[in-house]
C-alpha cells in the first residue's frame, strides 16, 4: 500500500509518536521543545499525546535569560491543532503566564478550539482597554497579545464582548486595528467592518496586506474577492484568502455551487 505524504515525512524525521511523547518528559530540554512541536507538526491526536503536551504547558525547566518558557509555548500551538478541549482548562490558565508569547499561543488555540468557556479569561486581557494597549519598553511587543486575543473572541462569537473589541477598530496599530475590525464583522455582520478591511489591501506596507488578506479569509468577506485577486501581493497568499472566502460559501450552501462559489473558483484559476 503506497505511504502518504504525511506519513513519508514523519517517517523521515526518524521519530515515532512513542518516542516523541517519552522526549517530552526527557531530562534534554532540546528533545522536550522539538517533540511539543513535532506532535503538533503531525496532528497527533493521541490521548496520551494530548496529556503529555497538557503537562508541558506547566514545565519550569524550560526557561530563557528573559524569563519566558519557550516549551510551554511549543505545547501551547500544538494543542490547538489537536481538536482535544481537554486541553481548554490548561490553555486557559496560560493566559496568566509573565511570557506574552505564551499568552499568545494559548489564545490562538483557544480560538481553534471553540470552546466559549474561554471567553471571560480572554477578555480579561482587555482590561484597561485601548489605553493600556502599549508597547513594553525594551520588548518588540504591546502589553497583551492583542491581535490574538481579539480574533479569538471573534472566532468564539463573544457578542458580550463587542463594547470592549469596538475601540480597538481606532487603535494606532493597523495590526491591532484590523484584527478588532475581523472580530467586529463576526459578531455583527456589519458590512462596514469588512469594507475597512478592504481598505487595508492598499496599504504600502506588504506585510501588513498580507494580515488582511488573512483576516478576508477568515471571515469569509465574499465582498471583497475582485480587491483580494488583484491585491499588491503574492498570489500564494491571496490563493488562501480565496480559499477562505470559497470555505465559507460552500458552508451556506454545501449541496450546490452557488453563483460567488463559482466566481471564486474562476478568480482563483486566475492565479494559479
Amino acid at each position: 500500500m503506497e505511504s502518504s505524504a504525511e506519513e513519508l515525512e514523519v517517517a523521515a524525521t526518524g521519530l515515532t509518536v512513542e518516542q516523541a511523547i517519552a522526549n517530552l518528559r526527557s531530562p534534554d530540554l532540546s528533545l522536550r521543545y522539538y517533540a511539543a512541536w513535532w506532535l503538533g507538526k503531525f496532528r497527533v491526536r493521541e490521548p496520551a499525546a494530548v496529556d503529555a503536551l497538557i503537562a508541558a504547558l506547566e514545565d519550569e525547566a524550560d526557561r530563557t535569560e528573559l524569563g519566558g518558557y519557550p516549551l510551554r509555548r511549543n505545547a501551547a500551538r500544538a494543542l490547538g491543532k489537536l481538536s482535544d478541549r481537554r486541553a481548554v482548562p490548561g490553555l486557559i490558565c496560560c493566559l496568566d503566564c509573565d511570557d506574552f508569547y505564551v499568552r499568545e499561543a494559548a489564545a490562538q488555540s483557544l480560538a481553534m478550539l471553540g470552546d466559549p468557556s474561554a471567553i471571560p479569561a480572554l477578555v480579561k486581557l482587555l482590561d484597561g482597554g485601548v489605553d493600556a494597549a502599549v508597547d513594553v519598553p525594551g520588548r518588540p511587543h504591546l502589553t497583551q497579545p492583542y491581535d490574538s486575543v481579539l480574533e479569538a473572541l471573534g472566532a468564539l462569537q463573544a457578542k458580550t464582548a463587542i463594547p470592549l473589541i469596538q475601540p480597538f477598530t481606532e487603535h494606532p496599530s493597523p495590526k491591532i486595528q484590523y484584527a478588532a475590525l475581523r472580530a467586529m464583522y463576526q459578531l455583527t455582520q456589519e458590512d462596514s467592518y469588512g469594507q475597512r478591511l478592504v481598505a487595508g489591501l492598499n496599504s504600502d506596507d506588504l506585510k501588513l496586506r498580507r494580515v488582511v488578506l488573512s483576516d478576508l479569509g477568515a471571515i469569509g468577506y465574499i465582498s471583497a474577492a475582485g480587491a483580494i485577486a488583484s491585491c499588491r501581493a503574492e498570489n500564494s497568499f491571496k490563493l488562501l484568502s480565496l480559499k477562505g472566502l470559497l470555505e465559507s460559501q460552500l458552508q451556506t450552501q454545501p449541496t450546490q455551487l452557488s453563483d460567488p462559489a463559482i466566481h471564486l473558483m474562476r478568480l482563483m484559476d486566475s492565479l494559479l
